[in-house]
């Protein structure tokens, strides 16, 4: 019998379930991976609260990120073999597929081959992350080598990504978090200055460090009426790129009155991972910083897969410095 988390109707962690059932075979153009670790993403938080930007479908599996070695293989699947360690990658709907089990079918094409000595903790947690970084300041080509980056709630796995992707880039990260306590975590990170906001006053302390220029790029996952705090620390033709809703409340777009020309708009992982070209290079480049050490995914805890609904709280209380992971005993 194959384990998969389920849950059948929208609430709080509580309403994950830990179910039996027989393992499936897959079908033309899918894989069957057994899991050994997963990846825990906020947009899994809010896909069971129904608040993401699809609703759930019940009985609902949910899940983009795992690691695990391949079980079985469907028709028009050549790429993958069976015994092969590989990664899961966000490529579909939870509504589609899940990574919360021992055993899950996966889209062949949201599945890469995954270094033998990557322990499947860390393959787990680098896909989601570190995409996200790369389709927001890589694949645009934005941002130089000397720009100034401001990476709000940094102390999250993208956060933590994204500073790592702008010292690889060559440009100068500047990490925002609300906690004094994670300001040295942040330094050690990688990041040039460390903001608390619920200390400093965000545009003072860029202006301070930049020199007055502002960055180059705003990278928030927090949206809502910060945005306007923000758009004051930006120089003028940057951009403010916002890929999360963390502030349920309405995102005004910034007043071309008030500040410097600048862009706004919205980012999502899925610009990257819906588009085969683009997904090809960005695989590339991930790959291309593992082999290099340039991409090293820092892991907060883990819990085992029978304390998902703990896990999920401990993502709910936001004291996480990098990625929540779920190991899979067998």
């Amino acid at each position: 019998m194959a384990r998969i988390v389920q849950f059948d109707t929208a609430g709080g962690p509580e309403v994950l379930e830990l179910r039996e059932t027989d393992p499936r075979s897959p079908g033309p153009g899918e894989l069957r991976v057994r899991v050994d670790a997963i990846g825990l993403n906020r947009a899994e938080v809010m896909y069971r609260e129904d608040a993401y930007f699809y609703p759930p479908t019940f009985p609902s599996g949910l899940g983009y990120e795992a690691a695990g070695v391949v079980e079985a293989v469907g028709d028009g699947v050549s790429r993958l073999a069976v015994g092969d360690p590989v990664s899961v990658l966000p490529t579909f709907l939870q509504t589609e597929y899940g990574t919360y089990g021992d055993s899950v079918l996966m889209p062949a094409d949201a599945v890469v081959a995954r270094p033998a000595d990557l322990a499947p903790e860390k393959a787990a947690a680098v896909w989601m992350a570190y995409l996200t970084a790369y389709g927001a300041l890589v694949e645009p080509g934005r941002v130089r080598p000397g720009d100034h980056v401001l990476i709000t709630a940094a102390s999250g796995s993208v956060g933590l990504a994204a500073i790592q992707t702008s010292l690889r880039i060559g440009a100068v990260p500047i990490a925002t978090t609300r906690s004094a306590g994670k300001k040295a975590r942040l330094l050690e990170a990688g990041a040039a200055h460390v903001i608390v906001t619920d200390e400093e006053d965000v545009p003072d302390r860029v202006e301070e460090i930049t020199g007055g220029e502002g960055v180059a790029t705003a990278l928030d996952p927090v949206a809502g009426p910060g945005v306007d705090t923000l758009a004051e620390a930006i120089s003028p033709g940057g951009e403010l790129l916002v890929y999360g809703a963390l502030d349920p409340r309405p995102t005004p777009l910034p007043n071309a009155q008030s500040f410097p020309a600048l862009s706004t708009r919205t980012y999502a992982v899925f610009e990257i991972t819906t588009d085969p070209a683009r997904l090809a290079r960005g695989v590339a480049y991930v790959d291309s910083g593992l082999a290099g050490g340039m991409v090293d995914p820092v892991i907060d805890t883990t819990f085992d897969l029978a304390d998902i609904a703990d896990a999920h709280r401990y993502m709910e209380g936001n004291s996480q410095i990098g990625k929540i992971v779920v190991t899979v005993p067998h």
